[in-house]
């Protein structure tokens, strides 16, 4: 848990509740915060699973899983590949195009490029293409006077795609098991206050949606979810203009380290199909293995 990303406090919450939930599931739990000597820790401990409760940059890109496969620790969650995919939104999208799913159009460009004027048509979004918790989202709406002024700490590229207007839905996946869909409800933009403060964002589940948006909902997580190799559990993001019916659900990313704390989204659609917190983060760790 913890790390040196910019999710490094939504990451300690979420170790903190799992690691509670583990030892209500009768497990004995060692809490790490990940640091330059985390490999060395790990072998001191010599643990039966590593329970992977880190997000963003180096927990869930795929680096921190080739630790534990050199060490040959079993893990929870997804494996190098999956993970270092899906946190690479272009990569991402470019799996969801070949497997027909819907995307926005989107491109690479370099952050200069992004400051000095539009690279594409307002309305749309600039985002880190490796990031998550909507970490540097900055929306540039149809009437904005110019291109944004992004801050000094965003990556030399940065991931621009047209706007996606409508509701917020979202759908996790567990095992080959595709839960249920929420609707995210919030004042704004679904931002990392929205995700993380108490009463940030209202979360009404399942989804009060037409059964057609539903069902494409869980097919297409659990689509998204296979072709980018996941493990464990998933959680794909979507986003679903009403005026437009199908074909205004588009998908925006599938996260491989949901979030687990008080407030997210995976423990509360576990609960809605009758499994507790401590039976999912049990489940996950039953589920751990090396070569995933």
């Amino acid at each position: 848990m913890g790390g040196p990303s910019a999710e490094r406090e939504v990451s300690l919450s979420t170790g903190r509740e799992c690691a509670t939930a583990l030892r209500e599931a009768e497990c004995e739990v060692i809490e790490v915060d990940a640091d330059r000597d985390v490999a060395a820790r790990l072998i001191e401990i010599a643990p039966d699973v590593v329970f992977n409760a880190l997000h963003g940059p180096g927990g869930e890109d795929g680096v921190i899983q080739g630790v534990l496969e050199w060490l040959q620790i079993p893990y929870t969650h997804s494996g190098v590949l999956a993970s270092a995919l899906a946190l690479d939104k272009e990569r991402t999208k470019d799996l969801y195009r070949k497997e027909g799913l819907p995307v926005v159009e989107s491109i690479l460009a370099a952050a200069v490029d992004v400051r000095a004027a539009h690279v594409m048509p307002p309305p749309y979004v600039v985002k880190p293409y490796n990031e998550g918790s909507s970490v540097g989202i900055y929306i540039v709406h149809e009437d904005a006077n110019g291109p944004p002024q992004l801050a000094d700490d965003m990556p030399d590229q940065v991931m621009v795609e047209a706007y996606a207007p409508g509701r917020e839905l979202t759908t996790t996946v567990v095992g080959d098991r595709a839960l249920t869909v929420t609707d995210i409800i919030t004042d704004g933009w679904y931002d990392y206050h929205a995700k993380y403060a108490p009463g940030g964002s209202r979360h009404v589940l399942p989804a009060d949606v037409p059964a057609e948006i539903f069902d494409a909902c869980m097919d297409y997580a659990l689509r998204a979810h296979r072709v980018l190799g996941c493990r464990g559990i998933s959680r794909t993001d979507f986003r679903w203009d009403e005026a437009r019916g199908l074909d205004g659900l588009i998908l925006l990313e599938t996260n491989t380290q949901p979030g687990m704390t008080p407030t997210s989204l995976t423990p509360e659609q576990a609960a809605h199909v009758g499994v507790t917190f401590p039976q999912l983060c049990r489940w996950l760790v039953e589920d751990a293995s090396c070569d995933r």
